[in-house]
């Protein structure tokens, strides 16, 4: 039940934002595309601060875990 009241808060901040902002709801299709970039990217933040304090794990994170979410499957099947 946790994730859905933290989906809702997070659900409202945006709101929120895009009030500010002057946004519609629903945001159109490239202020949306960039808003889903953003969240992509700031999923990445989190596990990649924490490796900071050794460069080469940073490293080797964005290799093989951070790049795949974000990038998702390259052409011939191979992942990020």
């Amino acid at each position: 039940m946790k994730p859905y009241f933290l989906s809702l808060g997070s659900g409202l901040l945006v709101g929120i934002i895009y009030s500010f902002l002057g946004v519609r709801s629903p945001a159109p299709p490239t202020i949306a595309l960039i808003g889903l970039l953003g969240i992509l990217l700031g999923e990445q933040l989190v596990p990649l601060a924490k490796r900071l304090g050794c460069r080469s794990d940073a490293i080797a994170y964005l290799r093989t875990q951070g790049a795949g979410p974000v990038l998702g499957t390259l052409t011939g099947g191979r992942r990020a």
